[in-house]
């Protein structure tokens, strides 16, 4: 399988504590601009296909206005799983987990449609059944992705605040923890094709509207730590992760099932 990282990337100590500190990390020119454009379409076009929300944006609730979101294309489509798949940026973050190695939880296609809304402040791992603080997702935006088209915007050093862990994205998570996290610097970073940030599973986060006329398009990697294990699952959305992503898994087990397959380094089984 073949390294998709820009050659002259590489992952240096400052920004291994950047993120240990922040809870994200910002990498500048990490996959080669040519590899994504080339992917981007296949991504778009897997997304078409497989999304199920027919709804039109002026008849979503809050969460289905912030982005069209499929999953797993992975599984799908062969030129996304060597994306994926790929080791050299598992290599990446498991180096920011300080890890030996991780496994896939799951990929998804966040696509912030022309007008789309705001995204609500949440925590990611609110949703996930597992024993360990070792996540991590890779957010990849298929085009420089300026202000206005809504990135990613992550609150500096989040990931030790426990207020709010409890909240299910939406209206109410957006209530509340704008105002819980008010002491908290935002990071609001513009992206470049080629930039990817890597935020902990626990970093608050949430992002802006689309205020242009052409679609948001962003695809995420979620590893986690390839020891991690299923814990009992505490409220609906765990359990319908556990029975989604972690086929099989019983609690107290590894979450090594057919989907969640460990991509660093390349040798574990």
């Amino acid at each position: 399988m073949p390294s998709l990282l820009n050659t002259a990337f590489t992952l240096t100590p400052r920004q291994q504590a950047d993120y240990s500190e922040s809870g994200f990390v910002i990498l500048r020119n990490v996959i080669e601009e040519g590899y994504l454009q080339t992917i981007a379409p296949v991504i778009r076009a897997a997304t078409r296909t497989y999304d199920r929300n027919t709804k039109p944006l002026e008849e979503r609730d809050t969460y289905g206005k912030a982005f069209t979101q499929v999953h797993n294309l992975w599984r799908r489509d062969a030129q996304i799983s060597e994306l994926v798949l790929s080791p050299a940026l598992g290599e990446v973050a498991a180096r920011l987990l300080g890890c030996e190695g991780v496994r896939i939880y799951h990929d998804q296609a966040l696509f912030k449609e022309p007008g789309g809304g705001r995204t609500p402040w949440h925590c990611d791992q609110f949703y996930w059944p597992l024993d360990t603080d070792k996540t991590i997702t890779a957010w990849i935006p298929l085009q420089d992705t300026p202000h206005s088209m809504g990135p990613m915007a992550f609150a500096t050093g989040s990931h030790t605040f426990t207020e709010g862990r409890e909240l299910h994205i939406g209206d109410e998570s957006e209530r509340f923890l704008s105002k819980a996290l008010r002491n908290y610097d935002v990071a609001q970073p513009s992206f470049c094709l080629g930039d990817v940030s890597f935020h902990s599973g626990w970093t608050f986060h949430h992002a802006g509207p689309n205020a242009t006329d052409q679609v948001r398009e962003a695809f995420t990697i979620i590893y986690m730590d390839k020891n991690a294990r299923l814990t009992e699952p505490a409220n609906a959305f765990e359990r319908f992760d556990a029975k989604t992503w972690c086929r099989g898994i019983r609690p107290g087990e590894v979450v090594a099932s057919e989907i969640n397959p460990v991509v660093w380094p390349v040798t574990t089984k």
